[in-house]
């Protein structure tokens, strides 16, 4: 049995699928927060939080490292942990930097810390001769307005330390970026209480579709575990509205979109890490968009469990404790698996969603979870704004995707203004 420290969490799949991961492996944890009552307002579907679980809940300002890592320290000494590990993109560098504080197994703290900014990524990959899009990274709006000029639009506005698609905007020109420029400018602060970065990162914008490749290296070996295809909406934003795995593509683009993922782990350094690579099938070949050093969000490791029957939760609890993963392709009897999002386009207080009850015992559905009456909506501008979920999988071919957005198309969120 292993004893681990979460640091933090998502309150999300993973705030669920990462307690159960380690109850079933016959693990045990104690959780760390800033701020407990976080996770008690967002106890999912009406149940006490899974997090609570825990053998232990402990409150430390998860944000002033400094101060933490001689706290965790003597934690350590009456509690002994055997591995660190967080859901929460805004902790990863931190919990990197504790397990290697406290000489546990763990990824390399400073490839964790790159791999979260976005510019210092674009850099490393730079360095090593990646193909990934043009970029600049600005300091200031001066710096901002001349980089696209040099770049040349259209072009992407990003803030290099956030995640979720938020305030990634594609711009057409001068006036829109200025205006991309000043929302981003106006959230000083990120979800977390972290004092945000304040350069941005300008791209060029890629064409073609976007897939991602899920990994898990261990001991030096990186593993493709498979490759899942995104379908975005939402512009200028970027929100994710849909997945599937696998990814319908050839075996050419299967390869090249794998090798390329392998070499941006080598790239930053990255190992004993669960990762979630982002690639853009250009027509000029395979681009990098970002290299996530944590398991897929938006229930994707669930998808590639239906299918394969490999548990990538489980997966990062292994690689935590310094453990070989089993990462062995069962027979599921399901041959693909996808995710369709509820997209709200309207702000306004949802009083229901018809065509919901078609859902209940519809043939190939796996999971259906919609948001209930009273929610208060705004208009989608990232993928935190979702309504609900339709997962469905397809026990013969390539349809999952093409069965969830037949479901889709049945619902119709009812809003009302208050």
């Amino acid at each position: 049995m292993g004893h681990l420290l979460m640091v933090e969490s998502w309150v999300g799949s993973m705030s669920r699928l990462l307690p159960r991961a380690i109850r079933e492996g016959g693990h045990e944890f104690t959780f760390l927060t800033r701020d407990l009552h976080h996770y008690l307002r967002s106890a999912p579907e009406g149940t006490a939080h899974p997090l609570l679980a825990a053998r232990n809940v402990v409150t430390a300002d998860t944000n002033d490292l400094a101060t933490l890592l001689p706290h965790i320290e003597h934690l350590h000494t009456v509690l002994r942990f055997d591995g660190v590990l967080t859901s929460c993109d805004y902790y990863l560098p931190a919990a990197a930097a504790i397990a290697a504080h406290l000489g546990l197994p763990g990824p390399p703290a400073g490839a964790v810390a790159d791999a979260c900014r976005k510019d210092a990524t674009r850099r490393a990959l730079a360095a090593a001769d990646l193909p990934q899009p043009r970029f600049a990274v600005c300091p200031d709006w001066a710096a901002t307005a001349e980089a696209a000029r040099t770049l040349g639009y259209p072009l992407v506005l990003k803030p290099v330390d956030l995640c979720a698609g938020m305030y990634v905007r594609a711009v057409a020109d001068e006036k829109e970026l200025a205006a991309a420029y000043r929302a981003l400018a106006d959230f000083p602060v990120n979800a977390r209480g972290q004092l945000r970065a304040p350069v941005v990162l300008l791209e060029e914008l890629l064409h073609g579709p976007e897939v991602s490749v899920e990994t898990v290296s261990s001991g030096g070996t990186a593993h493709v575990v498979g490759i899942t295809d995104k379908s975005v909406g939402g512009a200028p934003a970027f929100i994710e509205t849909g997945h599937m795995f696998p990814a319908a593509l050839t075996a050419e683009q299967a390869r090249t979109a794998a090798d390329t993922a392998l070499r941006a782990l080598d790239a930053l350094g990255l190992d004993d890490i669960v990762t979630h690579t982002e690639i853009k099938l250009t027509p000029d070949g395979p681009r990098v968009v970002e290299v996530n050093p944590r398991p897929a969000g938006n229930r994707i490791t669930e998808l590639v469990r239906h299918v394969t029957g490999i548990d990538l939760a489980a997966a990062c609890v292994d690689v935590a404790l310094g453990r070989q993963p089993d990462l062995a392709v069962r027979e599921t009897g399901v041959r693909s698996a996808a995710i369709g999002f509820l997209i709200p386009h309207a702000p306004g207080t949802l009083e229901g969603v018809e065509g919901a009850k078609v859902l209940a015992g519809h043939p190939g559905v796996l999971e259906a979870q919609l948001a209930e009456p009273g929610t208060t909506v705004k208009a989608s501008g990232s993928n935190n704004d979702y309504l609900g979920h339709v997962m469905a999988a397809d026990r013969h071919g390539p349809g999952a995707r093409e069965r969830v957005e037949e479901l889709l198309a049945g619902l119709r969120p009812r809003m009302v203004n208050r």
